[in-house]
């Protein structure tokens, strides 16, 4: 069996230095090459703080983040930037493009951060992305030119540009229509059935939830249920 893109052993994290505040209390979580799963809880259940730590944004109080079985406990702050550069694709409710850039640059800005130029294969995947999310029309206008659920499209092609394995999407819908969060979704679950492509997402959407494979909830920083959604079977 091949090795768990994500795992999580005995996470802990704490805030504060006189008065400590434990977020996550011992989290043991793994997601599997391909996996679709969805995290679910209530405002306040340490949902974000578990999202940072998976994303390598914030370290661990104690516990483990591996990351296709690398100890990211192991490395400085660099090679955590380098990693998640190349391993780790991002997709939030808010969709962080570049408003000066147009809809492909902010595609390929992931590959011309590591490489420090544009070069015409950097291009031609943008384009082959913007394509595959129905934006290719779209690739030479600027952010602020695109709609919302547009520019939702874009955020996604940008996570996809270095093939990362998995894909952690914070309410990716949250902010769009009844019709675009669909059309949002559908495209989410089109790359993960088509890329193998795994993907974590943090939803209050029921709806949404309910159409992922897995459903993790986590409640006051402990999670108190894994389980396979056994409609989608």
């Amino acid at each position: 069996m091949a090795d768990p893109v994500l795992r999580l052993d005995a996470v802990v994290k704490d805030y504060g230095t006189h008065i400590l505040t434990r977020v996550l209390h011992g989290v043991d979580l793994s997601v599997q090459p391909g996996e679709f799963t969805a995290l679910i809880g209530p405002s306040g259940s340490g949902k974000s703080t578990l999202l940072n730590m998976v994303g390598l944004l914030d370290r661990p109080t104690s516990g483990r983040v591996l990351i296709e079985a690398l100890d990211t406990s192991t490395l400085d702050d660099d090679a955590l930037t380098a990693l998640r550069g190349r391993r780790l694709g991002f997709v939030f409710q808010f969709h962080h493009l570049l408003p000066e850039f147009t809809a492909q640059e902010n595609v390929f800005l992931p590959m011309y951060s590591q490489s420090g130029w544009v070069s015409d294969e950097m291009q031609a995947r943008a384009m082959m992305l913007l394509q595959r999310v129905g934006l290719e029309p779209q690739a030479r206008n600027k952010a602020t030119n695109l709609s919302g659920g547009q520019q939702q499209r874009v955020a996604i092609a940008r996570s996809l540009v270095m093939k990362p394995p998995l894909v952690l999407a914070d309410e990716p819908t949250g902010n769009l229509d009844t019709q675009s969060a669909d059309q949002i979704f559908a495209l989410l679950r089109e790359v993960n059935e088509q890329e193998g492509t795994a993907f974590l997402i943090v939803t209050h959407d029921p709806r949404l939830a309910a159409r992922c494979d897995r459903i993790v909830e986590l409640v006051d920083g402990r999670i108190v249920s894994d389980r396979p959604n056994e409609a989608r079977r």
